[in-house]
């Protein structure tokens, strides 16, 4: 369902002509009421890529008079914990939230349902799908900011290295190119770490959602899954176990950092940065980032990108995948105001000021716009990248399972693939165990 719900973003991108390039300006939106004497609260998402667009919102107090004040910041789980909290407590003090498609079920209580506030006209720039993913009980739960889907980042001057080509080819016994298979993936971790060029071959987020989801894209592409149909957890599998068995090795010969079960995005990426990893699976946020000569002097001119590896399935791809967003809280006593900067928020000219630090945009107006930019850059990576992410995202975008459980799923499972990871529990045991406190948590839960 998620290949079919994303292939408008395909679609779209092979019949815009980049002859009908907007030559006006890219507009902002929510702007046009005077809101003198109105404060706003926000609870968003904060950390690298995410906090560039904050810097727009002096451009909203200018031209609308109203003070935007952001009560909390904090990366993708402790914004959720923030929220939860405050939405279980009845202390929400804040007017605009931060949403996610992979989150927003456990959240449709406390937001406020959008579609009275936007016309038709204002939703038909944004992905239809994500507007239909969006809607619960026909309540619009949200308005997407960017869309994400990860791909293989990997060292260009380890893999054009000819010494590094001939010597991976006299061991494994084909082409040292980037890894079109998880078996490859682990095969060259493992020559870059022992031919001393590179502290780790490959890395990976090691706990809360992050973990799970990372976990989640092997799984499927290794022919398994979390839950059937009804929700029963079926992960403890042939597909599980060679998955869980992936990243024990990967820990277990150290070609992944000994303190992965402490890393999230920042730390993954800084490592990256470093010039300390080969290669790895990262969402396009970064791509500005790593293109950094000043920041990242190590990889910046010097990596590529690719397609996420197939599994042992054998056709499916790597492709985890969701949508950053913001909503509007039942508690906001402003809720006009609180919709108006949602609007900015979401508003051709930041979403274009976003997607040029290699965010994925969700609206029409601001593809063509990136395309344009790209086909004018020197930089061909500028427009490979998003010719990779039109094949990503028509065929491997694959979002988390949609219940309102999944994040109190997550968080009873993280700790037990941790420890799987470490070693602490056999592969066979540690998902044994799992699944049995799954199928107890599920069933608590009502399920």
């Amino acid at each position: 369902m998620a290949k079919k719900s994303f292939l408008f973003i395909v679609l779209m991108l092979l019949t815009l002509s980049i002859a009908h390039a907007q030559d006006k300006e890219p507009q902002y939106a929510g702007v046009d009421k005077d809101l003198t004497g109105v404060t706003l609260r926000m609870a968003t998402i904060g950390g690298q890529p995410y906090e560039a667009m904050y810097d727009s919102i002096k451009v909203f107090e200018e031209k609308t008079n109203a003070k935007v004040e952001i009560v909390f910041l904090g990366d993708g789980f402790e914004i959720d914990r923030y929220l939860k909290t405050n939405y279980a407590a009845g202390t929400v003090d804040f007017d605009v939230a931060w949403n996610h498609t992979s989150f927003m079920a456990q959240y449709t209580d406390f937001v406020e349902p959008l579609n009275s506030y936007f016309t038709p006209e204002e939703l038909a720039v944004f992905s239809p799908a994500i507007i239909q993913a969006a809607t619960i009980d026909g309540n619009l739960q949200l308005i997407p900011r960017h869309a994400d889907i990860s791909s293989l980042h990997y060292r260009l001057d380890l893999f054009n290295d000819a010494d590094l080509q001939a010597q991976f080819k006299a061991k494994y016994g084909y082409d040292l190119l980037p890894p079109t298979t998880l078996k490859q993936m682990y095969d060259m971790a493992e020559f870059f770490v022992a031919s001393g060029k590179i502290r780790y071959g490959t890395q990976f987020a090691g706990k809360e959602e992050a973990l799970n989801g990372r976990f989640y894209e092997m799984l499927l592409a290794n022919g398994g899954n979390y839950f059937d149909d009804d929700l029963n957890p079926i992960f403890n599998s042939e597909a599980g176990k060679m998955t869980a068995q992936w990243m024990q090795d990967l820990y277990k010969n150290k070609l992944i950092p000994a303190d992965t079960t402490n890393l999230l995005w920042p730390e993954v990426a800084q490592n990256f940065c470093n010039g300390d990893v080969a290669l790895y699976l990262e969402w396009p946020g970064w791509y500005s980032f790593f293109q950094d000569k000043t920041k990242c002097p190590a990889i910046a001119g010097n990596f590529g990108l690719a397609r996420g590896p197939v599994g042992a399935e054998g056709t499916i791809h790597t492709g985890w995948a969701g949508a950053h967003a913001f909503s509007v809280t039942k508690a906001s006593q402003n809720k006009e105001a609180a919709v108006q900067l949602v609007k900015f928020l979401t508003s051709e000219a930041v979403a274009y000021d976003e997607a040029k630090l290699g965010l994925l945009p969700v609206r029409s107006d601001v593809w063509t716009r990136i395309i344009a930019d790209a086909n004018a850059s020197a930089v061909p990576l500028d427009k490979e990248r998003l010719e990779l992410a039109q094949i990503q995202i028509a065929e491997d975008f694959r979002a988390v399972p949609s219940f309102k459980d999944w994040i109190t799923f997550g968080n009873e499972w993280f700790p037990q693939l941790q420890s799987i990871i470490l070693g602490d529990v056999s592969v066979d045991d540690g998902l044994a165990k799992a699944t049995d406190s799954i199928k107890t948590l599920m069933a608590d839960l009502g399920y």
